[in-house]
Order: C-alpha cells, then sequence, then structure tokens
C-alpha cells in the first residue's frame, strides 16, 4: 500500500525538469530572448530520453515561457510567466503534500480500528472462555443514589423471585460481607457481588434501576 501511494503522488520527471527550467528563468539565470539547449541537449543534461525533454518543452511552450522552434532550439520568452508559473507550481506542492498526510492519516486510523477490534475480539473471546471455566465467577454492579430500593433489606428486595440472581457478598468500603444475612440493608455506594443461572446480569441493573433502563 506504500508503494503504491508513492506512485500515485509522484511528480512526472518531465514536470520535474520543466520545473527546473522555469526556476532558471525565473531567477534570470536565463534571460529573455536567451537560446537555451535543444531538446537533444535537455535528454542529455538532465539524463532522459529525447521524448521525456520534448513534453518538458511543451509544458513551458504552453505556459508561454518558451517558444521552440524546429532547427533554432529553446528561446526564452517570458520571466513573468516563469515565476507565475513556479508559484502555481508552489501551491499544488502544498495540496499535495496536505493531502498525502491526510492519505496517511487515514490509513494509520484504519490500522489502529483493525488492531483494536482485534484486541476486542481476543478480549471477548477470553472473557467468555475464563467464564465458561469459572461458572461462579460473580457479576458486580454499584449500588447509586438512583437504586430504587436503597434503604431495604437483601429480603425485602426477593433479589432471586425478581431477577433469578443471588447475591453472595456486599462490598461496603473496605469491608466485604460475604453471605450477607437477610436483614443486611442496601446503602449507597455498596457494591453487590452476584451469580446467575443463565448468566444474564442485565435483569438485575433493569431490576435496581428501572427508571434508567427504560
Amino acid at each position: 500500500m506504500e508503494e503504491q501511494r508513492k506512485n500515485k503522488t509522484a511528480i512526472p520527471r518531465y514536470q520535474q525538469i520543466a520545473v527546473e527550467i522555469a526556476s532558471r528563468i525565473a531567477s534570470e539565470e536565463y534571460k529573455v530572448g536567451d537560446k537555451i539547449y535543444a531538446r537533444s541537449s535537455i535528454a542529455g543534461q538532465y539524463g532522459v530520453s529525447p521524448e521525456t525533454a520534448r513534453r518538458a518543452i511543451c509544458v513551458l511552450c504552453d505556459l508561454e515561457i518558451v517558444t521552440s522552434e524546429k532547427g533554432s532550439g529553446v528561446t526564452i520568452k517570458s520571466t513573468e510567466n516563469a515565476i507565475k508559473f513556479i508559484k502555481q507550481y508552489s501551491k499544488r506542492q502544498t495540496i499535495d503534500t496536505i493531502k498525502d498526510n491526510i492519505q496517511q492519516s487515514i490509513i494509520r486510523q484504519r490500522t489502529e480500528m483493525e488492531i483494536m477490534n482485534q484486541h476486542l475480539t481476543e478480549l471477548i473471546s477470553a472473557s467468555e472462555h475464563f467464564r465458561s471455566l469459572n461458572p461462579f465467577m460473580p457479576f458486580e454492579i454499584l449500588i447509586t443514589k438512583d437504586c430504587v430500593y436503597l434503604g431495604k433489606t437483601v429480603a425485602e428486595l426477593q433479589f432471586w423471585q425478581h431477577t433469578g440472581a443471588t447475591v453472595i457478598a456486599i462490598r461496603r468500603g473496605d469491608e466485604t460481607m460475604i453471605s450477607p444475612g437477610p436483614y443486611t440493608h442496601i446503602k449507597e455506594h455498596d457494591i453487590l457481588y452476584f451469580i446467575t443461572q443463565d448468566d444474564a446480569p442485565d435483569r438485575v441493573k433493569i431490576f435496581l434501576y428501572p427508571t434508567t433502563t427504560e
């Protein structure tokens, strides 16, 4: 993919040569009226084929930077047009660079998303496997001020009858009450630990927080 991106954003060699010649004209290394190399000389100087050199000169001719006549070589026509061409080329290079940066960012984000999805899949698979090996691994739920059963006892909750789950422990601050008695009250900030027969902990959340789960 990286190689494809480089090929897509690479500038053709004839355009590079056209820019280099235009830069020399813009800096007045070549002045208006000067005759520069014939196409064959340009091809030799830049180490390209005559066809590539011809295409570079055609670009400059189309922009009225030079004129080219058979047998007369290439003549400088306009410094001003050369300067305009260099400015336009610079703007295009800036835009191409921004596009390239965006494309690279998208590629990185896609790669990171694929990696994250893979890790999530592995985590879910590992969790399901671990739970299958440990059927008594408890779920937990935090008791907040929104719980409709604050102050109620475990017996008053009729937890198993309503949820199919059994409370096996309550953590309150630094204290953990294993197998809490029926008269243990449910308080804010408690953490209930419970197990279910059908591995469906959502029933407990719906039971304790009916108004927030509708």
